[in-house]
């Protein structure tokens, strides 16, 4: 098993468990260094001191926080130490909420909650509790020297918790989903069923990093002295002018051509329909 990243104490109530954390999720990168390219050897970064023209260690280096351009007050390791909340070794429940009233945007980092052998039943018992009621728990965290407000969220008969972005680091864009356009109901139905046609079930499994295989790829020919092949270039898309032209191209691509075409023509048939009946109610009635 993986080292944990955090250990402590979850507590709800009057019920407290000890609780590990193991990291969720982690990118994986090709990883270059860098080279003298003149020589290809590895360079090092260094410390310096610009005042004294000296290379510092690190055992030399102190933490200051610039309060006036070019003045800085020392804090130290300790004095940190002191001032870490109680929330350091005890991640106690605030509150539980309703799932679907937590918008994904502030999710930020998932971890494994995993209990010790003494806190197996309570970590059992909340996980289905949060389960069955469609709850989520809000709590609060202190690791790398930084209070979290926390999400805990029932998974597959266990926990996971994700750290979370406070309001003011949440951006908000200004008139982010007001497009003020209208689109026509049959583009509409149409658009279903493009949806319909690409569904499928989530498998992440299959979804991967075509940049990342380039370059390994990159890496592999170039250790086989053979030529790299460029990949092909995507052409400029023009603008769309025509939406329902392109939809129906767009279902006409998919696999089952031949279904796509009848299923645009019911639903543009249905939308006639439905904009005729629409027209015979607004007529006006004639004077007796």
């Amino acid at each position: 098993m993986p080292s944990s990243v955090w250990t402590g104490y979850l507590t709800f109530g009057l019920i407290s468990m000890p609780v590990r954390l193991f990291s969720g999720a982690r990118g994986e990168r090709v990883s270059f260094h860098m080279l003298h390219r003149t020589d290809h050897v590895r360079v090092k970064q260094q410390l310096v001191c610009p005042e004294e023209q000296v290379v510092v260690d690190r055992s030399e280096i102190v933490k200051g926080y610039e309060y006036r351009k070019g003045e800085y007050v020392i804090i130290e390791p300790d004095e940190i130490k002191k001032i870490e909340p109680k929330t350091a070794k005890a991640m106690e429940i605030l509150e539980f909420v309703k799932a679907d009233e937590v918008d994904p945007i502030y999710f930020e980092s998932s971890y494994y909650l995993m209990p010790e052998e003494a806190g197996k039943r309570p970590y059992a018992l909340l996980a289905r509790a949060l389960e069955e009621t469609g709850h989520l728990g809000i709590a609060k965290l202190t690791m790398h020297n930084r209070e979290y407000t926390v999400i805990l969220r029932p998974d597959e008969g266990g926990i996971v918790l994700h750290t979370m972005y406070y309001e003011n680091e949440v951006r908000r864009i200004e008139n982010f989903g007001s497009t003020d356009v209208d689109v026509k109901e049959a583009e509409v139905k149409v658009a279903h069923q493009l949806i319909e046609a690409l569904e499928a079930k989530f498998e992440p499994g299959k979804y991967h990093d075509t940049f990342e295989d380039n370059l390994r790829e990159l890496i592999k020919a170039r250790l086989e002295g053979k030529e790299v092949t460029a990949v092909e270039q995507p052409k400029k898309v023009a603008p769309v002018t025509d939406l329902m032209a392109a939809l129906k191209q767009s279902l006409a691509s998919m696999e089952g051509k031949k279904k796509g075409p009848q299923r645009v023509e019911a639903a543009e048939a249905a939308s006639h329909v439905h904009e005729k009946s629409a027209a015979k109610r607004k007529r006006p009635r004639k004077a007796a």
